[in-house]
This record gives C-alpha cells, sequence and structure tokens, in this order.
C-alpha cells in the first residue's frame, strides 16, 4: 500500500459524498486529509500514525487505517451502494463536476445521462440556479460525446479492458491463454479484443463469462467462438474468445496475432516451399506440422524470432533483426518520480522495485521548481535530495543510484536552473509541460536552448502527446533529430501507454541515441518498459542506438564523462 493509494481513496470518498449530498464539512474533512498525505513528502511507512498529520482527524484516519490494513473502505463502499450509478457516469461529462450533477439530481430526479439529456433537450437544466442556456448546450455537445462509442480505443484504454478480462480468465482457471490481435502487437489504438484460450470446459468457461457483470451483450457462442461486448467504466468494447486444441494453439495465436500484411508475407515464404500456413499449422507434404513456440515456428522458415511488437508491414520478414533491442537488454530506467515530487513512493521504495526488476543503475528524475502543480523542486529541496540519493546510493552494491532532474524548459526558452545547479547533478533531463500552443518556431527554439546546454542529456517525451486525448505540440522532426545528433543529445522513447512518445513510425531510420524510459510515478509502472520496447522494436530501432542498454560500467563512464566529451570524442 503507498501513499498515492491511500489519497485516490479518500478524493474518491470526497467525490462520492459530495454526488450524496453529504455535509460539506465532512466532504472537506477528507479533502484535506488528501492534501495533509499529499504534502508530506514521506512514505506511509515513514509517516506511521497517520492521525497525527495535521488536517487528518479520528474519523479519517479509523477510514485510513481500514484501508491500509485490509485494502478496502467500508465507507466507500456504503457510498457506492446509496449513490445511484447514472451519477458515476455523468462525472464523464467535462463540463459537470459532483456538486453540479448533485444538484441536477436533488431538484429534477436525474439518473443518468440519458435522462440529463432529455432534460437539456427540454430545456430544463438551464431553469436551474447557477445554469445557464450556455452552460445546458455545452452539457448536451459532452453528452453526445460521452455517449458515442468510439471506433478505437488508446492503448491505455485497452490495458484496462485486457486487465479486466484477464481477472476472470484467471479466475474460472485455463490451461494457457494469450491476448492476441492488435493488442498484443501493441498498436496504438485497437478496434477489439481477441483471446486464444486452451481449455477443457468450454461450455463452462461460456456461462462463467457470460455471467460476469461487465458482460453487456452476448454477440455470438459456440464450441469454437464465444463473442461478447463488455463494458468498464461506462466504454463498450467486443472481445472474441477462440478456443483451441493443445497442438493447434501456437498456429493459432500466430495467426490472430497478424497484422494481415504479416501473415500474408509467412504465407508466400509457405508457398515458395510448397507448403501452406493456416490458424491450425503449417500443411507440408507429410501432414500438418504444429509448433511448440513460436520461435520454433519462425525457425522453422529459416527466421529469427520476430516480436509481435514488429509483425506489421511485412518487411521485418526481409531484414536482419538479430541486433534489433529485447526487453531484456535493458540495463536500466534513467526517468522516475518519487514523493519528492509528484510520484507515490520514496527513493528507498524506487530503488527497491527496480533491484526486483534486475537494474544495474537508475536516475532518480523529479520536476523541476516551476511545475508548481507537480510539486517541483526548489533549488534548496533539489540539494537536499542530491544528497539524499548519495547517501543511499552508498548502502547499495548491486546497484547504482544517480542524481537527476526533469527540468522544465519554460515557455520563452529558458531553463528552470542555472548552471550552478545543473552541474551537481549527475543526470539532467529536460522537457516541455506548458505553452503547447506555441507556433512550431518557438517550440524549435525552446527544444534547441535545451539542447544547446551542457548538463542535458535528453528529452523527454519529446513531442508531449497523449495518445487519443492531445496531439502534442508542433515539433519539425527533422530539425529535431539532426540538432540531437549535432549536440549529442539523447532524444526519449517514453514507455508510458498514455504517450509512447517518439512514435515508432518517427524514429524509423534516425542515425541519433534513444532512451527508453518509464518515467514511473509508481513502482508498477516500472513494468511500462515492455511498451517502450515494443515501440523501438517497431521502428527497427538496433541495440547499439539505445543508452539505457550499457552494461553497469559503461553507464558510469558515460555519466562521468559529461556531455561536452561526448560531444567532442
Amino acid at each position: 500500500m503507498l501513499k498515492k493509494d491511500v489519497i485516490r481513496l479518500l478524493e474518491e470518498i470526497a467525490v462520492y459524498m459530495e454526488l450524496n449530498l453529504e455535509n460539506t464539512f465532512k466532504v472537506s474533512a477528507y479533502r484535506k486529509a488528501a492534501q495533509s498525505l499529499e504534502n508530506d513528502e514521506r512514505s506511509l511507512e515513514e509517516i506511521g500514525d497517520v492521525g497525527k498529520l495535521k488536517g487528518i482527524g479520528k474519523g479519517t484516519t479509523s477510514v485510513i487505517e481500514e484501508f491500509v490494513n485490509t485494502g478496502q473502505s467500508q465507507v466507500l463502499e456504503d457510498l457506492k451502494e446509496t449513490v445511484p450509478t447514472g451519477l458515476v457516469r455523468m462525472l464523464k461529462i467535462p463540463s459537470l463536476g459532483p456538486k453540479k450533477i448533485a444538484k441536477i439530481h436533488d431538484v429534477l430526479g436525474i439518473k443518468t445521462i440519458e435522462a440529463l439529456k432529455e432534460a437539456c433537450l427540454n430545456q430544463e437544466i438551464s431553469q436551474l440556479p447557477g445554469f445557464g442556456k450556455k452552460s445546458e448546450a455545452n452539457i448536451l455537445t459532452n453528452i453526445d460525446t460521452v455517449l458515442s462509442r468510439p471506433d478505437r480505443y488508446p492503448i491505455d484504454k485497452i490495458l484496462k479492458f485486457i486487465d479486466l478480462v484477464e481477472k476472470s480468465i484467471k479466475a474460472f482457471g485455463v490451461k494457457r491463454y494469450d491476448i492476441a490481435g492488435s493488442s498484443r502487437r501493441v498498436k496504438e489504438t485497437s478496434r477489439d479484443l481477441d483471446f486464444i484460450l486452451e481449455t477443457d470446459d468450454i461450455s463452462g468457461f461460456t456461462e462463467f463469462m457470460i455471467g460476469q457483470a461487465y458482460v453487456t451483450n452476448v454477440v455470438s457462442q459456440g464450441e469454437k467462438k464465444l463473442s461478447l461486448e463488455i463494458e468498464d467504466d461506462f466504454d463498450k468494447i467486443n472481445v472474441d474468445f477462440r478456443f483451441v486444441q493443445g497442438e493447434e494453439y501456437i498456429s493459432t495465436l500466430q495467426h490472430f496475432t497478424g497484422s494481415k500484411d504479416h501473415n500474408v508475407k509467412m504465407r508466400q515464404l509457405a508457398k515458395e516451399r510448397g507448403e501452406k500456413i493456416s490458424e491450425y499449422g503449417v500443411t507440408t507434404e507429410s501432414g500438418i506440422k504444429t509448433f511448440k513456440s513460436e520461435e520454433e515456428f519462425y525457425q522453422y522458415f529459416g527466421l529469427d524470432y520476430i516480436p509481435p511488437a514488429m509483425r506489421e508491414t511485412g518487411q521485418e520478414v526481409d531484414i536482419d533483426i538479430k541486433d534489433i533491442v529485447k526487453l531484456s537488454d535493458i540495463k536500466g530506467d534513467l526517468h522516475m518520480h518519487t514523493t519528492y515530487s509528484d510520484g507515490a513512493a520514496t527513493i528507498r521504495e524506487m530503488v527497491e522495485s527496480a533491484r526486483e526488476k534486475g537494474y544495474e543503475y537508475i536516475v532518480i528524475t523529479d520536476h523541476s521548481k516551476s511545475l508548481f502543480v507537480a510539486n517541483g523542486l526548489s533549488e534548496a529541496r533539489l540539494l537536499q535530495q542530491i544528497k539524499e540519493i548519495k547517501e543511499i546510493d552508498k548502502e547499495y552494491d548491486d546497484i547504482d543510484v544517480y542524481a537527476g532532474i526533469e527540468m522544465d524548459i519554460l515557455a520563452d526558452g529558458s531553463l528552470d536552473y542555472d548552471e550552478e545547479i545543473l552541474k551537481q547533478l549527475d543526470y539532467v533531463i529536460a522537457a516541455i509541460h506548458s505553452s503547447f500552443s506555441q507556433s512550431e518556431n518557438q517550440i524549435m527554439t525552446r527544444l534547441k536552448n535545451a539542447m544547446d546546454n551542457p548538463y542535458v542529456r535528453h528529452i523527454a517525451h519529446p513531442t508531449g502527446r497523449l495518445i487519443g486525448v492531445r496531439d502534442g505540440y508542433d515539433v519539425d522532426m527533422e530539425a529535431l533529430f539532426d540538432y540531437a545528433k549535432e549536440t549529442g543529445t539523447i532524444l526519449e522513447i517514453n514507455a508510458n501507454p498514455r504517450r509512447l512518445d517518439l512514435s515508432s513510425e518517427v524514429i524509423k531510420n534516425r542515425e541519433v541515441m534513444f532512451t527508453v524510459n518509464t518515467d514511473a510515478h509508481h513502482p508498477d509502472h516500472f513494468d511500462f518498459m515492455k511498451y517502450g520496447l515494443a515501440t523501438l522494436q517497431k521502428g527497427f530501432i538496433n541495440k547499439s542506438q539505445v543508452l539505457n542498454t550499457l552494461s553497469r560500467q559503461a553507464f558510469k563512464e558515460f555519466i562521468n564523462k559529461g556531455k561536452l566529451s561526448d560531444i567532442h570524442e
């Protein structure tokens, strides 16, 4: 249990209380408790008795202790029973907050988005105190957006759907299963989900899955396939489960992983040998050949194993991919956050999690002073953190812990710290977090100013995009890569599935150094690394082009040389 989890609980309780028109003082008590924990830089373990913190009373202390000890909160569960589900769904409407939703429910008795839409059309909302014609029109427009089902969902949402389904698959118990389709290929967006399963009880599994609370429609069911429509947080998607037997399992998985172009290329190879590939295996003169692994399947055709992420265009079949970077090549993570800024864990907790990953080095890179919303570090707090990092680093002989910063590139092109501060750090990242609407020239001036700095080693999430949410700011990609090469600045692949920035299409055929990092704000986020690796693989990036594939000693030498040495060598 981490402090961030408790903060999230307290804020969720406050929202439900507002929806339930609870006493404003009770709502405020939970918000104050959340803020008190947020402002304290210590972990829960270091805090100890949360009741001693200013702003946390006996009631909220009891709720926190229950949640820490059991992982549940009876207060929240009771509120969820009381508050109509439709009101929670209304929180997805951008122009409505919990207070306004509660008022609409209290006065008009509206419990669903559909009923709210009808009220807007009847001009009932604009008659309420605090609302007007303009706000009513905005609500109506936003309702249509919420109610419409997108053609494709971004990967971040797809992963939530997958997690929901996987919990049920594991609860039932099957011999084995895999995600297939575009999700397995780590596409940035997907239309639906595909699972391959092997089970001795197809009818039992079908009945079990149809009975899940998140299933909204049974599209079709049979001995070979089950198709369902599921809902998560009011978003809906179709899921196909394909039932296969042991011998054909790998061929089915490979076939339904795709892509179509990749499979066409593989079928061409088989045809040249007088053979035929299908979801059941490879038809040869002596019968159907099946495989124990996908590695064996590709070896059969004289190919190195092609990772799912690379199976897109068919080009991957024709090139030498043996040097393409793999997850096992990654030796460290160079971009992460702690409780010093907006992270969920302490420095030590992040170090321990990195050790569990087998990493040989990490860099702690909290936010800089101008990012107030993320509790950015003043010069004094940064110097304090540097000291703490160096002390912690001395305690470990199996991992190196470096002091870094994710420094803001400000709107006027200046940087958040002067060089007297930067030279005391082991590793400096620069990033844009504001003024996204600036022109391409202004954005490029900001990025070039950062790359010119002798202490800035890499540019984080260089376009600022969020998949399916925002496109990011205007970047001249050719100029970015040229200047990065000229100044010896490394460009980041941000592995957070909401970002994957830079994208795989952008990085293809680029002669610069990259680094792939999770931007972790929680120890669990270290698992994001595989998504960044998929981006690199799609871009055909070799291990030698990725900074954090360096060995522990090689990375230490890189740190000690300094950026200027790197440029001139």
